[in-house]
């Protein structure tokens, strides 16, 4: 069984914390293998606990999806202020880090680099470096593995809340490797210590890791799902549903414009790897379409090492769109505080997907004014071109990020 930084730190008794004067930040998935939460695990072992600090979705994980805010309290338990990084703020205050010595960090990641709890604790890292305050990090892993890398590498013009950094989209790496990336390169100084795993591999799928998989966000049930995220949160920037409102989102997509059994039977001809594509309806509890019967797919992921789920769901918004080409839109922003570029832009990391989807589908684009502001980069082709440039930055990421591998 894989021991995360939590298992270590606890067999440790949180000696590498005493007579600190610590913050936690963590969420509901902040949990040892025998499900204890850290938070707990850090008043057995008497720690000095100033405050806590939660996330997106919050430290109780009761939040919904984007831009939906949350704010602080007083922890019943360990009787300390929570603080709030997705509300009024998203970088922590001197006045919520006054007088502490250390702020320990034990967040999940699922891989994908529009997951903002790296960035919650990438500003909280940058905060602390400023201060004077050191950090440690109770590392994770990768519920993807540590070996696939894909996607765009983030442009700096589109960064935002759900990209800080230049990652790719699908990164291959644990929160404390990104976390000691963006640390050096970024020339932040930030007295930094990672609690490394034992027993990882960066070929382990989740189930090899022996871990208990707890909802790291609400609409991240299960492993499966973190399996096609990474490609398939670019539904958010559509009016597809990405599957809210449903028991398996991000697998379960569609509109009530969708047939579900057209849709499968393109797909099943596109070429797509290590996955089928079944046709079924659905009928969203909240979120889009609330309450309207949609037609759509559920993605079976059959081989995980063979599947890409970036290119897959540009394949697929590709697919709907030439199907459905008077049906589809990409949304207007705001999209994570962002309110001037596209959505699917600050998603995929730039705008060459979202033109040559809509060059190779034939559909008019309707934000013109977005894509003269934002320079168009006239990429021609359909996605074969795209893939190509995607390689080009996957080979030129694996040799970035190597230095700052830990396993």
């Amino acid at each position: 069984m894989v021991k995360t930084g939590c298992d270590i730190l606890t067999s440790e008794g949180f000696l590498r914390l005493k007579g600190k004067k610590t913050s936690l930040l963590s969420n509901p998935a902040s949990v040892c293998h025998d499900l204890a939460h850290i938070i707990d695990r850090c008043l057995e072992n008497d720690v000095s606990l100033v405050c806590l600090f939660g996330p997106q979705h919050g430290l109780k994980g009761d939040t919904q999806a984007n831009m939906i805010e949350w704010e602080g309290y007083t922890h019943p338990k360990a009787s300390v202020p929570v603080h709030s990084l997705y509300g009024k703020t998203r970088v922590p205050t001197p006045e919520m880090l006054a007088g502490l010595d250390t702020v320990l960090i034990d967040l999940p990641d699922i891989g994908a680099r529009p997951y903002t709890y790296i960035w919650t604790a990438a500003l909280m890292m940058k905060e602390c470096a400023r201060l004077g305050i050191s950090v440690m990090v109770a590392d994770r892993p990768n519920p993807l593995g540590g070996t696939i890398v894909e996607g765009q590498i983030l442009e700096d013009e589109y960064r935002s809340f759900v990209g800080l950094f230049p990652l790719l989209l699908r990164h291959g790496m644990t929160i404390g490797e990104i976390l000691s990336m963006i640390n050096t390169t970024e020339n932040l100084g930030c007295d930094l210590e990672i609690v490394k795993m034992e027993g990882w591999d960066r070929d382990m799928s989740w189930d090899d890791t022996g871990q208990p998989w707890v909802l790291p966000s609400p609409n991240m049930p299960t492993p499966d799902t973190s399996t096609v995220y990474p490609g398939m949160v670019f539904l958010e920037a559509t009016n597809i549903s990405e599957g809210r409102g449903t028991t398996r989102p991000f697998e379960i997509l569609g509109a009530p414009w969708i047939d579900g059994k057209n849709l499968a039977g393109a797909l099943s001809e596109s070429g797509i790897d290590g996955a089928v594509f079944r046709p079924l309806e659905f009928t969203p509890a909240w979120d889009k379409y609330e309450k309207q019967l949609c037609g759509g797919v559920q993605i079976h992921v059959t081989d995980r090492k063979a599947f890409r789920p970036v290119r897959a769901a540009a394949v697929l918004i590709q697919t709907i769109a030439r199907l459905y080409p008077d049906n589809f839109e990409w949304l207007d922003p705001p999209y994570e505080y962002d309110e001037i570029h596209m959505p699917i832009d600050i998603l995929s990391g730039g705008p060459q997907l979202r033109e040559t989807v809509d060059a190779a589908s034939g559909i008019k684009n309707r934000h013109d004014e977005y894509i003269e502001m934002n320079e168009p980069s006239g990429l021609p082709g359909g996605l074969g071109t795209l893939f190509d440039r995607w390689s080009d930055d996957e080979e030129r990421f694996i040799k970035t990020r190597s230095p700052f591998l830990l396993y």
